[in-house]
């Protein structure tokens, strides 16, 4: 029995000495020269409240920016949607340690350490990415840098001039500024001045492209004291090629086909009809087909509206120069209708007055035989008075003629199918005329 317990007891020891050789290496302590640098040594006494250099100076925190794409960019929200990758580097003394490596920490380490309180001012809505997780970079060097990495899908406001619109040209800028620490307590700067931006070069809009881009450091003055600021100023041209093919072109050729109807017969009423109020109605629909992707209230004309303004001008400027030829044919028609009235009167009264003058001399005759005792000044009286009154009636009808026709010239066209042949003329030179000025004055003013 006793022989049992003993041989038991040397068992349990021997297997128990053997468990501790085999995992001391794992799970025995280690002296501080063999420990490598891990973050619960360095967050030891660290207080994440307080910033580097504290009652020392201000901490100099170097950013740099990489531009993932631009998604959206709203005239009507005056705005535009963009996903970036925001670089942060700061030198904090507290994370020095021996060595010159860099230690990779997870991104939910963030809430261990200080990190700045960098926000971007015009933005309306951000979020952080997400997916798998939280799209954050915690990055410590030996010497204490701290690099710190997020991506950011942010609207940012832009304030637009769309004057020129579609051949403007718009300014945007990208800010960013800290919160709670003023110029005494933080310190921004781009890292690599203008080439601390990426991504800009290499960005392919639907509508613009980049034209250029610049960085500035300035600072942000508010009633709560100065804080540092960083501004990105990058122009955007509009490419103008689709509006050409959208909006430009249709219009131009509902202006040609409005002048189809100068080469139809004034007396196709039908024809020339159809064709005005059709051209006119369909530059009506253009018209506010090219306004829906446009802000309703402004308080600016753009160059798209005055080009659609001078075409619909034209459309129906050709549908009121058939309404007045139209007028002008009827009124000469009226007017010649009347001159031949007054011409058939005149050559009616004029026969009356050649068969007066035929009855006359008989009338006399018979005058003379019954009335011999008439003295020859009487007879010489009557004949006067008949050649006035003939005189008299002739010239108040040549007066009556020669007024109509002073009326007829001054109210109405001798031939009012030269409106047409003018017409022909003058639209097109006038439209060309007036297209010169239009691109003229957007393109280099």
């Amino acid at each position: 029995m006793l022989f049992h317990l003993l041989f038991w007891t040397s068992l349990f020891l021997l297997i128990t000495n053997g468990e501790r050789g085999f995992y001391g290496n794992q799970y025995g302590e280690w002296n501080d020269s063999q420990l490598q640098p891990t973050i619960q040594k360095l967050m030891k006494g660290y207080n994440r409240y307080l910033r580097p250099n504290f009652n020392e100076g201000p901490v100099e925190i170097g950013m740099s920016l990489d531009i993932a794409s631009i998604d959206a960019i709203s005239e009507i929200n005056m705005d535009y949607t963009a996903t970036i990758f925001l670089r942060q580097r700061w030198r904090d003394s507290r994370l020095i340690f021996p060595g010159n490596e860099s230690l990779s920490l997870d991104g939910r380490l963030v809430s261990l350490l200080w990190i700045p309180d960098t926000f971007i001012p015009d933005s309306k809505r951000s979020f952080l990415h997400d997916v798998t997780v939280e799209n954050r970079l915690i990055r410590i060097f030996s010497n204490g840098t701290v690099l710190y990495a997020l991506r950011i899908t942010a609207t940012i406001a832009c304030n637009m001039d769309l004057t020129k619109y579609p051949m403007d040209r718009q300014e945007c800028t990208l800010q960013l500024e800290s919160w709670g620490y003023n110029l005494q307590d933080v310190v921004f700067y781009w890292t690599r001045g203008n080439d601390s931006v990426k991504g800009l070069d290499t960005l392919r809009l639907a509508q613009y492209s980049v034209e250029s881009y610049y960085t500035m450091v300035s600072e942000a003055v508010y009633e709560t004291g100065s804080y540092p600021k960083l501004v990105l100023y990058f122009a955007l041209r509009r490419n103008v090629l689709f509006f050409i093919l959208e909006t430009y072109v249709p219009s131009t050729l509902l202006v040609v086909l409005s002048w189809v109807s100068f080469w139809i017969s004034q007396s196709s009423v039908p024809a020339r009809t159809c064709i005005g109020v059709t051209t006119v109605l369909t530059m009506t629909t253009l018209m506010m087909g090219a306004r829906t992707s446009l802000p309703n209230a402004n308080c600016f004309i753009k160059a798209i509206d005055v080009y659609l303004g001078i075409c619909f001008t034209f459309i129906f400027g050709a549908l009121l120069e058939y309404a007045c030829a139209h007028f002008c044919t009827m009124q000469h028609q009226t007017i010649v209708d009347v001159q031949r009235e007054l011409l058939k009167e005149f050559e009616e009264s004029n026969g009356t007055t050649h068969l007066v003058n035929s009855m006359s001399p008989k009338k006399m005759k018979t005058e003379e035989s019954t009335q011999q005792e008439t003295p020859e000044q009487s007879v010489a009286c009557e004949e006067n008075e008949t050649m006035d009154k003939k005189k008299e009636k002739v010239c108040s009808l040549s007066s009556v003629k020669q007024m109509s026709r002073r009326a007829a010239s001054m109210m109405s066209i001798e031939n009012p199918n030269n409106i047409d042949r003018h017409s022909r003329i003058l639209f097109p030179m006038a439209f060309l005329l007036v297209n010169i000025f239009y691109w003229l004055y957007y393109l280099l003013f």
